[in-house]
């Protein structure tokens, strides 16, 4: 009973090992991109974004030529985002307060 116990207490602790990090933080960055003109844009930005490691997602607002990227600190950054757009074709820059 007690070998029973003391596995279930180990693996319980081992696979606890395995969650995100305590200090990854999911954030979200809009990003202004004026190019995206046409039906195609946001389909191309959306590819080369998540194609960057740690982009959770990329959702496009063409009438306004937005990008609203939901990435994972840890692993990107916005200055990597913006570069993953500028290499597709689209230059951008973060809208509004979030440049800081």
């Amino acid at each position: 009973m007690n070998t029973r116990h003391l596995l279930s207490v180990a693996f319980f602790a081992v696979s606890s090992l395995s969650i995100t990090p305590a200090f990854a933080a999911q954030k979200t960055v809009t990003l202004d991109i004026p190019g995206m003109d046409c039906e195609i844009c946001p389909i191309t930005v959306r590819t080369a974004l998540k194609k960057l490691p740690g982009v959770i997602s990329a959702t496009a607002a063409p009438q306004t030529k937005e990008e609203v990227v939901v990435y994972d600190d840890t692993k990107t950054n916005i200055k990597q985002i913006m570069n993953a757009t500028a290499q597709a074709g689209y230059p951008s820059t973060v809208k509004g307060a979030q440049a800081k």
